[in-house]
């Protein structure tokens, strides 16, 4: 498999773009580590930005760094609010982006979720694979680059 066939969601053209972040006071970024070199790894471009971001740091990343996927990980019980919340910021400032959540996520708030437009929840232990797999298919939703 050439470079082009792990990098992008089409096999062609330049490689996935990811934001990654912890959105509000949530202090464990272990796990957000792990993914991103995971992503690296796969072949995407990786842009960290840490922990204690807001929506608005998250949303400015996003249009300067042109991404094709917002990663945000939460362990702090605060999903059902800020999974939302960074898709409406993501809408209101006209970026069709898709939101990918990883953490610790019940499965009975997955349809919530859902309908308030994240694209994707990997639970924690999430195997590359499906992390990548996952990580590709929000990109391929967005029509990519």
């Amino acid at each position: 498999m050439g470079t082009s066939e792990i990098d992008t969601p089409t096999g062609s053209g330049p490689p996935i773009r990811v934001v990654l972040a912890k959105l509000g006071l949530d202090g464990h970024d272990r796990g957000l580590k792990v993914v991103a070199r995971m992503l690296r790894d796969a072949g995407m471009e990786v842009v960290y930005l840490g922990l204690r971001q807001t929506t608005g740091t998250i949303v400015t990343a996003v249009e300067q760094e042109d991404a094709d996927v917002v990663g945000i990980s939460m362990h702090n019980a605060g999903h059902l609010t800020l999974g939302p919340m960074i898709v409406r910021a993501l809408v209101d400032a006209d970026l069709e982006v898709p939101v990918v959540i990883g953490g610790v996520v019940p499965d009975v708030d997955l349809p919530e979720l859902a309908a308030a437009g994240v694209a994707a929840v990997l639970g924690p232990g999430a195997p590359v694979d499906e992390v990548v797999a996952t990580v590709r298919a929000a990109a391929r939703g967005n029509g990519g680059r």
